[in-house]
């Protein structure tokens, strides 16, 4: 064993923190020792200018030198006039800067942490501080005050401190005591914090292991857990054996919790699939408020072109666009101008485009109004760019509202229009589904675009297919690969994929093609490879700008070839200020030119799922990273950024409702639990001029091989079955 010393003095600088685990390698001034020293432990936050006190032992590593490891490391305000001005210009408190710190330390020496404390209003004697300023130092030093209070609350029963902040900002100043009587709510409040967590905390804290309120945790959290992995509901028995494999309570224990959870109405009890089922209860309305939605749209009111002279209009509308309608062309327009309802489904090549276009054109001729949608912004701008007309996101159509955490538009305030087109309608999850169509006036038409063949919504549930397998509603598939997709490889391969059968791999003789398989077997070759290819080989040979056209899809996070991974190196690879100029914060760098992602809705910025941006600003001082998407600029504090994540390489679920001028995905058997066809029939239909797949044969032929055949727990279609024999 060696030998534990005692060490304290102040932190001269922090050279990493973890916020998630506590882990820092601080450089300190220790008392009684002349040189500097790095001191590596755990704690639940370090800033520079704060006094600290460590007991440990002296280690020599073989890359860093000689450190103290810290087996217990406590932190403390700063007690020196130099301290408090280093602390402030760390960046600790929004709003405070160097030169402003310095002034600061300058006028109050070491009566400047009780100024902050009890007499901040006298820190308008400082130049550079006025009304505006001080509010901001006062909100940000109370917040930093309470976020500390919560994380070394957390630190101290064992959980991660990474989530204070969110805590707090939900919480308020009541937070610890909220918790302490509940801390199971985490759960449900926290983004970010799983039962596992709350779980942990609540041990801790003494409550009973086979308690009721674990029990209805416990449950809500199986139900939850399923909602993310796209189910609705699960089987009673199946929620009760997960239960007890998450917890060992006894099975009778749980019942009575379900019981309880029934009568509370936290959840609902219903058939699924000829056994009893669970909901969580938004789920459960969500289902039942689209069929009926639906079944009503179809039988009321008449079509907005009733009376048409349906041949005329067809033989106009390839006149005024100049184009041949193939006959499951023409019948899908048929479709959406005598039915109230139509589903077009289809695969790459297969003319959907068109058809949209032709139906809106018929519908303008006549005096009506169309409104086009999808999911996701890059959907509704490639719609727009598609049909040279405007689209919106289903969120900026039904107006939503963050200070009632709701949509304006609704049954009792219902959208304007004649006919609604959704594009990308296999991203639809329930929720957002059972939003829209409640909102559509009686005397509409709703025309669903989407390719069943891709991966279902993030989101839980699985409309489109559902809607299809109901039999209730029109249905056009489209299946004809029109003359001038059939020249593209791209194409070529993804019907190949969807049919079960290996892409060509085939490479042409002369010229370029815009489908690629690059062998190669080992995963650091792939990666390799791929960096190459990104920064290097694409640009030179096709054009490509490898930050804005030139997009890595995988399959998973995890792995060597996982998101994480390949993110990192390409963003050494692509933006090298990211290891100078950054914030890292939740195991990311964030630079100034670095591709990032949204990680969650965040309506309040109107961002949401999926959306993707560049950084164009970081503000130390203001503790501000600024993010372009789209049209759109959003400011987001430091302590926010685990809304974000970097986007060089984005798992193939995200990139949904998105199409890339050229992408490039790895494929290895390390990521065989998801190699599956409709994963890597999504990932091909993403590139629209050049796709690369660099990987394994046998992944590949894996990928094509396997078919998902894994449904999503749902009772939609049984519900439009049931709406519609009524």
């Amino acid at each position: 064993m060696p030998d534990h010393h005692s060490l304290k003095g102040e932190i001269q600088r922090v050279s990493y923190y973890n916020q998630e685990t506590g882990f820092c390698v601080l450089q300190v001034r220790a008392t009684g020792i002349r040189e500097p020293v790095t001191l590596v432990g755990r704690t639940t936050v370090a800033q520079a200018g704060e006094q600290f006190e460590a007991r440990g032992h002296w280690i020599v590593d073989q890359r860093y030198g000689r450190q103290f490891r810290a087996d217990d490391l406590q932190t403390f305000a700063p007690t020196t006039t130099e301290g408090m001005q280093r602390y402030l210009a760390s960046g600790a408190i929004r709003g405070i800067g160097p030169k402003l710190a310095e002034r600061m330390a300058t006028l109050y020496g070491t009566k400047l942490l009780d100024i902050l404390n009890h007499h901040p209003d006298l820190l308008l004697h400082v130049r550079g501080i006025g009304q505006k300023k001080l509010a901001e130092i006062k909100r940000s030093w109370e917040q930093t005050r309470h976020v500390r209070r919560i994380m070394l609350f957390l630190y101290e029963h064992g959980v991660s401190t990474g989530r204070a902040f969110r805590i707090y900002r939900r919480y308020g100043d009541r937070a610890i005591d909220l918790i302490r009587e509940n801390p199971y709510r985490l759960a449900d409040d926290i983004w970010g914090i799983g039962f596992k967590t709350a779980d942990e905390l609540a041990q801790r804290l003494g409550i009973d292991s086979h308690s009721p309120r674990r029990a209805e945790a416990a449950t809500i959290h199986i139900l939850q857990n399923a909602s993310h992995e796209g189910h609705c509901a699960l089987p009673q028995e199946t929620v009760i054996r997960q239960v007890e494999q998450l917890t060992t309570i006894p099975h009778e224990s749980i019942v009575a919790a379900i019981d309880g959870l029934v009568a509370d109405r936290r959840l609902v009890q219903d058939r699924l699939i000829d056994t009893p089922g669970l909901w969580l209860p938004k789920l459960h309305r969500a289902e039942w408020n689209i069929a009926r939605a639906l079944t009503k749209l179809q039988h009321t009111g008449r079509h907005p072109l009733a009376g048409i002279a349906l041949d005329r209009a067809i033989g106009w509308v390839q006149e005024r666009l100049k184009i041949e309608l193939a006959p499951q062309q023409v019948e899908a327009v048929r479709q959406a101008v005598t039915q109230k309802m139509l589903i077009i489904t289809g695969g790459p090549g297969v003319g959907k485009t068109t058809i949209v276009r032709s139906i809106v054109e018929i519908f303008t001729a006549k005096g009506k109004q169309c409104i086009l949608a999808a999911p996701t912004g890059r959907a509704a701008k490639r719609l727009e760019e598609t049909t040279g007309r405007p689209a919106k996101t289903v969120h900026r159509l039904l107006e939503f509202s963050p200070q009632d955490g709701g949509f304006r538009r609704g049954p009792d305030s219902t959208l304007s229009g004649d006919l609604f087109v959704l594009d990308e309608a296999s991203m639809l999850d329930v929720n957002l589904a059972a939003s829209l169509v409640r909102a559509l006036p009686s005397h509409a038409c709703l025309v669903l675009v989407g390719d069943i063949d891709q991966l279902p919504s993030v989101g839980p549930g699985n409309v489109l297919a559902d809607l299809i397998r109901s039999q209730t509603l029109p249905v056009v598939r489209l299946t004809t690969i029109f003359r001038q997709s059939q020249q593209s490889r791209i194409v070529q391969a993804a019907h190949a994929i969807n049919a079960g059968h290996s892409p060509p791999l085939d490479h042409p003789e002369e010229g370029l093609s815009d489908f690629y398989f690059i062998p190669a077997d080992e995963p650091d070759q792939i990666a390799s490879l791929i960096s190459e290819l990104v920064t290097r080989r694409i640009p030179a040979r096709f054009g490509f700008d490898p930050l804005r056209d030139i997009q890595v899809l995988v399959p998973m996070n995890r792995s060597r070839l996982g998101a994480h991974q390949l993110n990192r190196e390409l963003q050494t690879a692509l933006n090298p200020r990211a290891d100078d100029a950054c914030v890292e914060r939740y195991g990311w760098k964030f630079s100034v030119g670095d591709r990032v992602i949204q990680l969650e809705n965040d309506y309040q910025r109107h961002v949401y799922n999926g959306d993707q941006g560049i950084v164009t600003g970081l503000n130390r001082v203001d503790q501000i990273l600024t993010v372009q998407f789209d049209d759109r600029i959003v400011d987001y504090e430091f302590n926010e950024l685990d809304e974000l994540a970097l986007a060089y390489a984005l798992t193939i679920h995200k990139s949904q409702g998105s199409e890339y001028p050229c992408v490039v995905l790895p494929l290895h058997t390390q990521h065989y639990m998801l190699l599956q066809r409709n994963l890597l029939y999504t990932a091909v239909t993403r590139g629209k001029r050049l796709v690369i797949i660099v990987g394994s044969h046998r992944a590949l032929q894996m990928a094509v091989r396997r078919s998902d055949a894994r449904r999503r727990y749902s009772a939609l279609a049984e519900r439009l079955q049931a709406t519609a024999s009524r």
